[in-house]
């Protein structure tokens, strides 16, 4: 059985054509007929047969006429042909190969030479056939994966773009588009992390602004990549200052710890900066603040320039602690110490007044990092 393959059998005389149609049919080949060479081309162009079965001599129109100009059509170029003549054979079989024929029979054909042939072609032909389906699918999947590859490109662009001006994570959460409006106010517990350079007024007053610029260079190239291995969101640059909220617009395990460790890794970097610094006669130090509680959370700012910010009681405490910081120092609140007072040591410096917040509040000093038994401060957490 050939799964119904279609053969085109074409002969000016009817008892020809009736008998090879018979004997295909007997085999389970789909047979249509024609009589002459033009019928031929109307057929094929109707029917799309898999193999044509060509007469030679045929009036109006040879069975070579026929052939060549089936192989002059590029939707028919590689269909099989097979020329039948009752002339001498060794002549004819040049005459049809020059023509574009596949292979040659005498007339009238013997059944089982011709069903060879008939299957031979018709394999080849079903293998042309899924060889061009194959290369088309390998086409359509080229053109497919391209177009992907240019989508890809583009977001990855318009990622980098983004990230020049907010976090990686929520520049990510923008591109990707799988989450809530990341941009849309909404409200969240976070910690929050204030810190600015002490003396960095008088210092910009005193010396010239590109001996300042290379200062911030050197400071936020220092402390930026701690924002990111901690997997903060940096709010905005204010000169000297940060601010860096956990929490926000990607949920994360520890907010309080996590905000504690960067600053403590900030300080121990600006102590580092402040060596170099000294060298060229620069006085300064870092201070910080940290805080922890619900915020309002958002985009402000206007069509074309927006910015990803925290408000409420909470940044403006944060900020209202790093103001009261003295070099060095890290000044955290009540409800922060609380959630991280088995991993810091920490010194009371009692209640502190704060600008636009009513009454006192119990602040502590962070002093370091405490040693757990079996503890590590590799920051493990942080390699998910």
């Amino acid at each position: 059985m050939t799964d119904q393959a279609k053969i085109l059998v074409v002969d000016d005389s009817a008892d020809i054509v009736e008998i090879l149609a018979d004997l295909l049919k007997a085999k389970g080949y789909a047979v249509c007929t024609a009589g002459t060479g033009l019928e031929a081309l109307a057929q094929i162009e109707r029917e799309r047969p898999d193999l044509v079965l060509l007469d030679v001599m045929m009036p109006n129109m040879t069975g070579y006429e026929a052939c060549r100009k089936i192989r002059e059509n590029p939707a028919t170029v590689f269909l099989p042909v097979v020329m039948l003549t009752s002339m001498d054979a060794n002549v004819e079989r040049i005459n049809g190969i020059e023509a574009g024929a596949d292979d040659f029979l005498s007339k009238p054909p013997n059944p089982p030479e011709l069903l060879a042939r008939v299957r031979s072609l018709i394999r080849i032909k079903q293998l042309h056939d899924t060889v061009q389906a194959q290369m088309g699918q390998l086409s359509e999947w080229n053109r497919t994966l391209e177009t992907r590859v240019q989508e890809q490109v583009a977001q990855l662009e318009r990622l980098e773009r983004l990230k020049r001006f907010f976090s990686p994570q929520l520049a990510e959460l923008i591109v990707m588009g799988g989450a809530e409006d990341p941009l849309k106010s909404h409200r969240r517990q976070i910690s929050v992390v204030f810190i600015d350079l002490r003396g960095f007024t008088t210092f910009a007053e005193t010396n010239e602004p590109e001996e300042v610029m290379d200062v911030l260079w050197e400071y936020h190239a220092e402390l930026g990549p701690l924002i990111v291995k901690h997997e903060g969101t940096l709010e905005r640059f204010t000169g000297d200052g940060m601010m860096v909220f956990f929490n926000d617009p990607v949920l994360v395990p520890n907010p309080e710890e996590r905000a504690v460790r960067m600053a403590v890794a900030m300080r121990d970097r600006v102590a580092t900066l402040q060596t170099k610094w000294a060298n060229r006669g620069y006085t300064l130090g870092m201070g910080a603040g940290i805080t922890a509680g619900y915020a309002t959370i958002g985009a402000i700012g206007f069509e074309g320039r927006r910015d990803y910010a925290a408000i409420g009681t909470v940044p403006n405490l944060a900020a209202r602690l790093c103001d009261q910081a003295r070099p060095g120092q890290i000044l955290i609140s009540q409800r922060l110490y609380s959630a991280v007072e088995s991993l810091v040591e920490a010194e009371s410096v009692g209640e502190l007044s704060f600008k636009g917040i009513q009454r006192p509040l119990q602040t502590y000093n962070l002093l370091r990092l405490r040693a757990l038994p079996g503890q590590s401060f590799s920051l493990s957490f942080l390699g998910r």
